[in-house]
């Protein structure tokens, strides 16, 4: 695909593009700003990290003919990652969000270190990142600088299904080593393309849980013989969150046509877990939506420093790295989706109780077998794990750079704890399904609804009912794997 001027993450879905083409437009805007700097220099003025040291050396001036050096060495002593492999899908985020605030314009950088960049993304050639190192302000600079470095022909790429160092895969490639200009290194390092990319992922992440967190509330609800009375649209028009409105709608037409809900309840209301879907699932559908407005503000920004602005004769130093909207974001979305987690336990948990008719533990014969017991128990531990994650980390901030980078954002962190949260939400949900599933049996001839009764279809042929103890452990990974898929696809 062409680099869109504005990116529309729920365009894109799930997949980033398997190839950037980069505009004549956008090129020609990276050329002319890159040609005022050049003359900016040539009048020999000082500006910070294009002939000055960086941080609190922002008053050390450098030699005209030693601002190469000062930006390789940027890189290279900012590659401070610790930690963890970033996942290779968000190093391409990162990848995909640098290149298009690049094209943005306004920071300085050679045609070329567009097009190279350009070039590893679409030749599968993808930096080695550690999940450690980003304060969330000045950018996310230590894990900037290891997606830079193989621009230097430094550091290692993931790389035809391993990890080789970066000249070995430029080389394989016939791609020759850069070096850099005046404020090139400085332009890769500085911005919130770490935390951006990892929000990118979550986003459709978890909007796909979203989506199934619904549709299994549903299927749980109906094994537990749950009533409809909850889900009535008046309910939610008199308190109309829309996030409320959509998920009753949701369920409502989830139920449409079951026979289940055509028999008798003895029960006058049901537990919170159930009566109460539309609220707390809506309410974290409407995190997710302002989510999504801060996150496509924020990847159709500019968020280097200092700025090359040619269309008004300036080259100034601001703050647009800070991480402090994202950071925000970031922290309320964990613990938006952590609520998804903790109602879809209070489910399972109800449909393992041996309540309204339901065996205890789900067994057929139980006693003899232990059913979904521990399946429960792994349920509670992931969301007690979430809850810890659900710290935020943006309360947080810590001195750097000698007092000179003194608020700092800490989004980096929100962002890998977002992402260990909705891998728990999908686990728990995947749990969930896995029960809901099992206790659907113990209901039969009686039918759901057809669109639920398509879900369950498809999931029987990936887990069969169990008749009798066995290791869950392989059913529950290959029901997290289900949840990969998005309903629609079934």
């Amino acid at each position: 695909m062409e680099l869109p001027e504005h990116i529309q993450i729920n365009e894109i879905g799930n997949q980033l593009p398997d190839q950037i083409v980069l505009s004549t437009a956008a090129m020609e805007r990276v050329r002319r700003n890159r040609d005022f700097l050049d003359d900016k220099l040539k009048q020999g003025k000082v500006h910070y990290g294009i002939n000055t040291g960086f941080g609190s050396l922002c008053n050390v001036v450098v030699s005209p003919e030693d601002l190469s050096l000062l930006q390789e060495n940027l890189v290279c002593s900012h590659a401070c990652g610790m930690g963890d492999r970033v996942p290779q899908e968000i190093v391409r985020w990162m990848l995909f969000l640098k290149i298009k605030g690049l094209c943005g314009g306004y920071s300085g950088v050679r045609p070329v270190i567009v097009e190279r960049l350009a070039e590893m993304y679409n030749r599968n050639v993808i930096p080695v990142v550690y999940e450690q190192g980003s304060l969330g302000a000045s950018g996310d600079l230590a894990p900037l600088a290891h997606m830079s470095l193989p621009l230097l022909g430094k550091g290692e790429v993931y790389y035809k299904g391993a990890i080789v160092s970066s000249a070995e895969a430029l080389q394989a490639e016939g791609l020759p080593v850069l070096s850099l200009a005046a404020k090139e290194g400085l332009a890769l390092l500085n911005g919130t393309q770490f935390m951006s990319g990892y929000g990118s992922w979550a986003y459709t992440a978890a909007s796909r849980l979203s989506e199934w967190a619904d549709a299994i509330a549903t299927i749980s609800g109906e094994a537990f013989m749950m009533k409809a009375d909850p889900f009535h649209p008046t309910i939610h028009t008199i308190r109309p969150h829309k996030g409320q409105m959509e998920t009753a709608a949701n369920i409502r037409s989830y139920l449409a046509g079951s026979t289940l809900q055509q028999q008798h309840k003895e029960q006058v209301q049901d537990p919170y877990s159930f009566r109460c879907i539309p609220q707390v699932h809506g309410a974290s559908k409407d995190s997710l939506r302002f989510f999504s407005e801060v996150l496509h503000t924020e990847i159709n920004a500019v968020t280097d420093n200092p700025l090359v602005i040619a269309e008004e004769d300036l080259i100034v130093s601001g703050g647009n790295f800070h991480g402090q909207p994202m950071a925000l974001q970031l922290d309320f979305l964990a613990i938006a989706m952590a609520e998804l987690g903790n109602i879809s336990e209070r489910r399972t948990y109800l449909l393992i109780s041996g309540q309204r008719g339901l065996p205890p533990f789900l067994a057929p014969d139980a006693g003899l077998n232990s059913g979904f017991m521990i399946a429960q128990y792994t349920a509670a531990g992931i969301v007690s794990q979430s809850k810890q994650y659900c710290t935020p980390a943006s309360a947080d901030s810590i001195v750097s750079s000698n007092g000179q980078e003194d608020h700092v954002s800490m989004g980096a962190n929100a962002a890998t704890k977002l992402y260990k949260v909705l891998q728990n939400v999908q686990r728990v949900l995947a749990i969930e399904l896995l029960t809901a599933a099992q206790a659907m049996e113990f209901r039969r001839p009686l039918q759901t609804s057809p669109a639920l009764e398509r879900i369950l279809q498809a999931f029987r042929k990936e887990i069969s009912f169990m008749d009798k103890d066995r290791i869950l452990h392989d059913d529950m990974v290959r029901a997290e794997q289900f949840l990969n898929q998005r309903i629609a696809s079934l």
